[in-house]
């Protein structure tokens, strides 16, 4: 089912809530030859689905909202939890309280019944029926209890524990991790029924909470004998001598940036000039496609994966160890296959012409991304004279590039992230930040600009292929950000172009509601995903774009080198045959889907290491700022660790504490305390729940709030009257 097409027509019929007739759908969208027939698919599926209508004179439109919704349930820890709806129409995800769960667990697909909250504007909802479950296995830790063996599960995605059939048989202890398999679903009476299928081992350690994280989300480790076998055959028969249709630039001065724990080398760069004085970049893509045919074991245990996935302490790689760390890794001084795109620049760093080769290189120095950094600070780390020379050089024009694209509208957000301190055991010991040095975006400014190059060209001979896809905000998202950024200080237009919102991010780059603002910037931006529509990428600027820089991790990259191949040997019409457009729409919802559970994976493996570590500082104070306010608390962020932990409203202090969604604070109303968006705050570690990954924090002594203003507290006060008069008139009538 075209899922990203059906996706692309509820956001046009979203943004103004306009209704427009099919031929206009289909002008808007960009629709025509084999695409026509899939959009005729996505209208039928959409309307069988009620999301939307199609009237009289073709004229489409959406259904009236109505008091039930179907969407995915994804529970809290604490009980509560969220829908994300199916229909749109919807602001948002819809608040499902503890006592109106019903037996759903996370990723189940549900029917929720729509209330509105006594005296409030806010809606909440009740689950009435569930029409799938997610999952089929659970991960948790084993408890003995008075009553047998139990599961509680990780994660929150059941809310009760599981009872545990037929354990007398094996060699478990009170304590440990365990994956199970679910035989009966939970009903309001009875709790779910399941047998363990693997021990874990203890929580805590490292390996233990990798195999846990893998087993919850269902990550692929080990290879299928025919993928092994495939693998080794391909590399017996690699000869890194043989030129036959390709550029042999093992004379080129070619280095390769990564990590420092890389150990597959799938990008490489050049860096010349011309006869007419003009910067020509090379960048030069290991050519898995050779090794990886299109069809066989290999190429299906690829395209299951989607992607690597780097978790902290173990890599599950998209290809064998043979392959990704092997023949196809741009090892320093080793030859190698690769498809290079060669970019001639003019003085305005403005690409002049692109060139396309099959290729082999032989890279001189691998560097880490520290060590470039270094030698652009004038220390040459021993490295030889002509590497210095290219680095300096890589600088200044990948500087010119990115001043290019960022006046064209590139967004540049900043990140926050940390990454994990490890002993030689594997064990983590520490938080530190993670690098941010300018090479990273060197290497990031000339793998866009290759990128765009490819999908330009692809485009330009009508080649079917994965375009790399990110769709402008809703435009009720840009208003509702407009708005909680001007009680930050930012000022934003109300429907903001991709320039404002740069110049709201450059405001307050360096200050302390860095954080918050970039947190709120991206809650607002639709997801990047895979697909062969043409939307462009706006976050980029783009109006072309696709991934062609990693085929080692990425199964979207090896698609588009096999398009690219069908242009390079003259061989269009079979790429087309090969992928056909409800093909690829078909594999870039997979691979989509593959790619947003290794990220939550990696995510959830980083938050439940670093959960532990924290057990040790229990009752210990510690700074952070507040991300994100609700009526049950505040969340804050630990900039030390790079987590996020609660303070529920009860914790605040002894006064009624009453949320103020219009301003984002929390507004003690007796005492007129109050708890900002954006506010640094001291705060004290409470409990700490790893498996839940729950952390409970509560406020300092003598910092739990800031006063309000007097103009601060009349204005809050002021909307209070005025709800309370709407709220009792409403009951009036």
């Amino acid at each position: 089912m075209p899922e990203v097409i059906k996706s692309h027509i509820l956001h046009l019929l979203q943004k103004d809530g306009t209704p427009r007739r099919l031929v206009h759908l289909e002008q808007e969208l960009g629709v025509r030859g084999e695409l026509k027939t899939v959009f005729r698919e996505a209208i039928e599926s959409l309307c069988a689905e009620g999301r939307i209508i199609v009237g009289p004179g073709n004229v489409v439109r959406l259904p009236s909202m109505s008091n039930e919704i179907t969407g995915v349930f994804k529970a809290n820890a604490r009980g509560y939890g969220f829908i994300t709806p199916e229909q749109s129409g919807m602001e948002g995800d819809l608040f499902i309280p503890a006592s109106s769960t019903g037996n759903a667990m996370t990723g189940d697909r549900v029917v929720a019944k729509i209330k509105r909250q006594k005296d409030q504007d806010r809606f909440t909802g009740e689950i009435v029926r569930i029409l799938d479950r997610a999952h089929k296995t659970a991960v948790g830790t084993l408890r003995q209890e008075p009553t047998g063996w139990l599961v509680q599960p990780d994660g929150g995605d059941f809310l009760r524990p599981i009872q545990i059939e037929g354990i007398h048989a094996r060699a478990i202890r009170h304590g440990d991790k365990v994956s199970v398999e679910i035989r009966s679903y939970p009903t309001r009476s009875q709790p779910a029924r399941g047998v363990i299928t693997e021990v874990l081992g203890r929580p805590g350690r490292s390996d233990t909470e990798i195999s846990a994280v893998i087993h919850r989300h269902g990550l692929h480790d080990a290879f299928d004998p025919s993928s092994l076998v495939e693998a080794a055959n391909a590399k017996s028969a690699f000869n890194p001598h043989d030129t036959r249709g390709r550029e042999d630039l093992a004379g080129t001065l070619i280095v390769t940036i990564d990590p420092p724990d890389a150990k597959d080398f799938d990008d490489a760069v050049s860096l010349t000039r011309d006869k007419h004085g003009q910067w020509v970049l090379g960048v030069h893509i290991a050519d898995v496609s050779h090794f990886v045919p299109e069809g066989l074991a290999l190429d299906r245990a690829a395209r299951l994966r989607g992607n690597s996935v780097y978790l902290p302490g173990k890599t599950l790689p998209m290809l064998p160890e043979l392959l990704s760390n092997g023949i196809c890794s741009l090892q320093p001084g080793q030859r190698r296959y690769t498809k290079s795109v060669f970019l001639t620049y003019n003085k305005d760093a403005r690409v002049q012409s692109a060139r396309f080769a099959n290729t082999i290189v032989q890279s001189k120095v691998r560097l880490t991304y520290l060590q470039a950094d270094q030698v652009l600070k004038g220390n040459a780390c021993g490295l030889p004279k002509d590497v210095v020379a290219l680095l300096h050089d890589m600088d200044g024009l990948a500087r010119s590039i990115e001043a290019r694209r960022r006046r064209a509208g590139m967004l540049k957000l900043q990140t926050f992230a940390n990454e994990l301190v490890t002993d030689e055991s594997g064990q983590v010991v520490g938080v530190q930040p993670e690098d941010t040095s300018y090479p990273h975006t060197i290497i990031e400014m000339f793998m866009v600009e290759a990128n765009v190059a490819v999908a330009t060209l692809l485009d330009r001979y009508c080649i079917p292929f994965m375009r790399r896809i990110h769709p402008e905000p809703d435009p009720n998202a840009l208003y509702r950000l407009s708005q909680t950024l001007r009680l930050l200080g930012v000022t934003l237009s109300r429907q903001p172009q991709r320039s404002d919102i740069q110049a709201a991010l450059d405001q307050i780059r360096d200050g302390t509601t860095a954080l918050p603002v970039s947190l709120l910037v991206l809650r607002s931006l639709e997801r990047a995903t895979y697909s062969p529509a043409n939307i462009g990428h706006y976050a980029l600027a783009a109006s072309k774009y696709c991934h062609f820089t990693s085929p080692i991790r990425r199964y979207a990259d090896l698609m588009v080198h096999r398009a690219l191949q069908g242009y390079l040997v003259g061989n269009v019409d079979r790429i087309r045959r090969l992928y056909a457009f409800p093909d690829l729409v078909e594999i870039g919802e997979h691979i989509s889907e593959t790619e947003q559970a290794a990220e939550e994976a990696e995510k959830e493996l980083k938050t439940i290491l670093i959960l532990h570590l924290l057990h040790r500082r229990v009752g210990e104070d510690l700074g952070g700022v507040v991300v994100s306010l609700t009526g049950y608390g505040a969340a804050v962020h630990l900039p030390e660790y790079g987590v996020e932990g609660l303070v529920p409203r009860e914790a605040l202090g002894p006064d009624h504490w009453q949320f103020d969604e219009q301003n984002q604070c929390l507004l003690g109303r007796q005492t007129g305390a109050i708890l900002r968006l954006g506010q640094a705050i001291q705060v004290r570690i409470v409990d700490v729940h790893p498996a839940a990954g729950q952390l409970d924090l509560a406020p300092a002594v003598g910092l739990v709030v800031k006063t309000l203003e007097r103009s601060g507290q009349q204005t809050a006060r002021r909307g209070w009257a005025r709800k309370r008069r709407r709220n009792r008139k409403k009951r009036a009538t």
